[in-house]
């Protein structure tokens, strides 16, 4: 059985869980979500969720570094241009296609998808390609409960997602800095690793736009983008699938893009990151191997050459 990853940070790092909560209800009270609510669509019944096994104990971020602070290319390249455009997204109604070798290959509403599955509150760790990183609380589900009900066959050894693609309401989607529209997969076994989830909010709050609404990928041991956002499209496929990414320069993003402080981006370090929130003059924190979810994971890669699959 999967073990909770444990946090190596020192105690001073720890929110205690009722800190946690009552930051949440502080938040939701006093109106910290207005910044993202003009980005996140009209006004939606917080969700219901539990709690998860898989949690870290870290300090999460706070819900303006996460909304304020995130790459989301079809908006723009700066870190702030999701916040300033993703309003233009629409997000309702949403439906999601499942195809390719599936027993029931479909379209489902975004309800449809989602109906009966348990929301969970999952407080991963993310880190970006770039070496900085946050600690998200998620709200999502197992992505192995949607493949499981579509009936995956046999033959299918991959997993592929693509993102919604409206370059009238994602101004970045006309330009060329990428292919679009965004593409992403993973491996069979990644996919149904119980750490591999969807995502349909944050904090207890439906999914910022900014962020992904209203239904995103959370791998927490591989790099950010590997997490494609605002996801339109699954498909069970038998070869590996091409990825935005590794498209675009594939001599700096390999297909697994696991967090692996060993092996260097051609451009920078990946032995640290900096912790998005910390301050100025904050130290920078040592990368952990898988993101610090080698219990759950390390296992999938037995065998492989990790710098020559990154």
């Amino acid at each position: 059985m999967a073990r909770m990853y444990r946090s190596r940070l020192t105690e001073a790092d720890v929110t205690p869980r009722e800190i946690w909560m009552n930051r949440r209800q502080l938040l939701a009270g006093a109106g910290a979500l207005a910044a993202a609510g003009a980005a996140a669509g009209p006004a939606a019944a917080k969700l219901t969720t539990v709690e998860s096994k898989y949690s870290t104990m870290e300090k999460s971020n706070s819900l303006h570094d996460i909304t304020h602070y995130n790459n989301f290319y079809e908006f723009g390249l700066a870190k702030t241009d999701p916040a300033r455009y993703a309003d233009k997204l629409t997000t309702s109604p949403w439906s999601v296609e499942i195809g390719g070798l599936v027993d029931k290959p479909g379209t489902y509403s975004l309800d449809d998808l989602m109906k009966g599955i348990t929301l969970e509150s999952r407080i991963y760790r993310f880190r970006c390609v770039e070496a900085w990183s946050m600690v998200i609380p998620w709200d999502g589900f197992p992505l192995s409960k949607v493949l499981d009900r579509a009936g995956v066959q046999p033959s299918a050894k991959y997993i592929a997602f693509q993102t919604v693609y409206r370059p009238s309401e994602m101004p970045g989607q006309k330009t060329s800095i990428l292919e679009w529209p965004y593409v992403e997969g993973l491996r069979m076994d990644e996919a149904m690793n119980p750490l591999t989830i969807l995502a349909t909010g944050i904090y207890g709050e439906p999914m910022p736009k900014q962020d992904g609404a209203p239904i995103r990928l959370v791998v927490p041991w591989k790099y950010g983008f590997k997490s494609i956002k605002s996801i339109v499209k699954i498909t069970a496929v038998a070869d590996q699938p091409p990825t935005t990414w590794n498209r675009a320069a594939p001599n700096e993003y390999g297909f697994y893009s696991n967090v692996n402080p060993h092996v260097d981006h051609p451009r920078w370090s990946q032995a640290t990151e900096r912790r998005i929130g910390g301050g100025l003059f904050s130290p920078r924190i040592k990368t952990l191997m898988f993101n610090g979810y080698g219990d759950e994971v390390a296992a999938m890669y037995k065998g492989m050459d990790l710098r020559k699959d990154f």
